[in-house]
């Protein structure tokens, strides 16, 4: 029997474990907002929030692709609780995801039982992985993990994200002003791109830094450090940032730093 012991989140940090997710690079943005705070922050590709949460903005516009994702955050602006009891085990594990499959053919996804389901599936799931298929459902197996602590009452996240606006949009739709402060993380110039149905092609990578370059405030961008990356956000006047940031998630067990760049742009102190 796993661990059922209940808990009241703090939102201090992440509500959800995500792959890729940018905790550690916050001393080297901070900098960058502290001239900058009173700005509007707009977030194309939000996912785990541990940016926004770092930040702590008075006004954000978060969006990502991922519907679930959003879907998820929507229900902790309402206050979300969990009443059900949630099991770290193997079969109730799949049982949850075939239920939560069902909830996205029946067009059901952004109801607050898919939220639910898809907290369970983020903590419960293989390496914290956010996967679909072809068809849209979740695939990421069962995690393994000796214990979970899950949390059943995230009302404290309600105030805290009532300022903060959530879209699923395509990036280019996001309505932007001028005078907002733009941190672009999208998915990394990797061989993986499943991390919507939609993927992530490099042909994106060049639209993202397209649509970047009509915006006239600062910007700051943070991807895998590849040749054409470099050459790419070079060619748009970013200057370039070398980091090492930590691979907490691997499917081979390698916990080598990876090498990554955060390029910023419409900046009039440079970190």
């Amino acid at each position: 029997m796993s661990d059922n012991i209940k808990s009241r989140i703090k939102p201090n940090g992440p509500p959800l474990k995500w792959a890729g997710g940018k905790r550690w690079l916050l001393p080297h943005l901070k900098p960058l907002w502290a001239l900058q705070s009173g700005r509007r922050l707009v977030e194309p590709f939000c996912g785990g929030l541990s940016v926004t949460l770092g930040l702590m903005p008075a006004r954000a516009v978060l969006n990502d692709i991922n519907s679930h994702l959003i879907n998820f955050y929507r229900c902790l602006q309402e206050g979300l609780v969990v009443e059900e009891q949630l099991y770290n085990e193997e079969v109730f594990y799949y049982e949850s995801r075939k239920r939560f499959n069902s909830l996205v053919r029946k067009g059901l996804a952004d109801s607050k039982e898919a939220a639910v389901l898809f907290y369970y599936l983020n903590r419960t799931g293989y390496n914290g992985l956010c996967r679909f298929n072809r068809k849209g459902e979740f695939n990421v197996p069962f995690g393994r993990y000796k214990k979970i602590k899950y949390c059943y009452d995230f009302l404290p996240y309600r105030d805290l994200l009532k300022n903060w606006s959530f879209l699923t949009e395509d990036f280019t739709r996001i309505d932007t002003d001028n005078s907002d402060f733009i941190y672009a993380d999208p998915p990394y110039d990797v061989e993986f791109t499943a991390y919507s149905r939609e993927g992530f092609a490099w042909e994106d990578q060049v639209r993202l830094v397209e649509w970047l370059d009509r915006h006239s405030g600062p910007v700051a961008l943070s991807n895998q450090a590849t040749g054409r990356i470099l050459d790419l956000y070079t060619e748009f006047g970013y200057s370039i940032q070398f980091l090492e940031a930590p691979r907490k998630i691997s499917c081979t067990g390698d916990r080598t730093p990876a090498r990554e760049v955060l390029a910023a742009k419409g900046f009039l102190v440079q970190a």
